[in-house]
């Protein structure tokens, strides 16, 4: 997770007819209130459009509210920031790099790779675009084009990413312990704040994977300790829900948005401690759901949770597969891997599960959650085939 990001869903549309000039129709976040492209100092569009340097500026701050926030509008803030050299090949080289950003922050992940491999040909040694390279073929679970990228990040003089990127990578393939070492060498050697709560993020992850949960949810607490992001409150959130700390799950995700993500889980939790402010929350999130296709967009670029959804409060276990089995043909993270287990196992579909436990091994990717769901549902599925 170098530059994760993760999904919001749009807000659904209802006709609001104000009836004072002062009437208050929506109150933004904080971040989104104070931004700097909209203070006295902002450059003008005429500006962004004449300068890249400017326009790079912008799409960042863009890129930053979006992920702070979760609102997927600034990804196409960021865009139309970028419009000018979007998809020229003579853009330049930062500039390319962000629209590749901005292509994977809204789930284009191809179109995102073809970005940064024709960019980084012509600019080998830009270390943040190879840094967007490793994380897009991580998520696809293409590990040793990852490790390559990597490399390439070394060659750039980003020493610190470099073996973050590395470690990342290996701990993917199940090489915990020395993931394990390698972070904590690396979070001991810096002090700024964002860096700690990066790698101490990272450091969370690699334990999930080795099956570590207790000292996974203290590195999860004290990254978020060090400087709050969205992705790991969230991940942080899943460990708690996996692990059945259904209040402390509400308590990681209590001052977060209302992004689909967000909403999804905290209804998980109010469901399973008998809240009736799920249904509310299910109701939210079809209604979103519809307005995205109402605008033209695919939903389904945000499967894992449109699968999460079907299967946690829909009791669609059968549709829930059928998503989360579409949704690994764009993005195979773990927690994709997982949320397709999950469903086979509620499906009853054993099929599934042998062919999805196959496209796991098949990918070399090592996870102790990912091996407890399929023993347990292999285990569960033989049974009922005996009585």
């Amino acid at each position: 997770m170098l530059l994760a990001v993760f999904t919001a869903g749009a807000r659904a549309v209802t006709t609001v007819v104000p009836q004072r000039d002062d009437e208050v129709l929506e109150v933004l976040p904080a971040i989104t209130r104070h931004r700097f492209a909209l203070s006295p100092a902002s450059p003008s569009n005429a500006k962004v459009a004449a300068d890249p340097n400017m326009a790079a500026l912008t799409a960042r701050q863009d890129i930053a509210t979006a992920r702070q926030t979760g609102d997927t509008r600034y990804w196409g803030r960021a865009q139309a920031a970028l419009a000018p050299w979007w998809d020229r090949t003579d853009a330049p080289v930062d500039v390319a790099v962000l629209q590749a950003t901005v292509q994977q922050g809204r789930h284009e992940f191809e179109a995102s790779r073809i970005v940064l491999t024709t960019t980084l040909a012509r600019a080998p040694a830009h270390a943040q675009g190879w840094l967007n390279l490793a994380a897009l073929e991580r998520l696809s679970a293409r590990y040793a084009q990852s490790l390559e990228a990597c490399d390439a990040v070394a060659r750039a003089g980003a020493a610190l990413y470099a073996r973050a990127c590395r470690l990342e990578t290996q701990s993917l393939q199940g090489q915990h312990q020395a993931s394990e070492q390698g972070l904590t060498a690396l979070i001991g050697q810096t002090s700024d704040k964002g860096q700690r709560s990066w790698l101490l993020s990272l450091l969370a992850e690699s334990l999930e994977r080795a099956g570590r949960d207790r000292p996974a949810a203290d590195a999860y607490a004290r990254s978020l300790a060090q400087e709050g992001d969205l992705y790991t409150s969230i991940a942080y959130s899943d460990l708690l829900l996996r692990t059945g700390k259904f209040m402390q799950a509400l308590q990681a995700l209590a001052a977060l948005p209302d992004t689909d993500a967000v909403l999804l889980r905290r209804a998980k939790a109010w469901r399973t401690l008998g809240d009736a402010r799920w249904t509310a929350a299910q109701t939210l999130l079809r209604e979103r759901t519809a307005e995205l296709r109402r605008r033209g967009d695919n939903p389904e670029l945000h499967g894992r949770e449109l699968a999460l959804t079907a299967l946690w409060l829909d009791d669609d276990a059968a549709g829930a597969l059928a998503l989360a089995r579409r949704n690994l043909l764009l993005q195979r993270e773990p927690v994709d891997w997982w949320v397709a287990l999950l469903c086979a196992q509620q499906a009853g579909d054993k099929v599934a599960l042998v062919e999805i436990a196959e496209g796991i091994r098949a990918a070399g990717l090592q996870d102790a959650r990912l091996v407890a769901v399929v023993k347990t549902a292999m285990a569960a599925t033989t049974v009922k085939a005996t009585r």
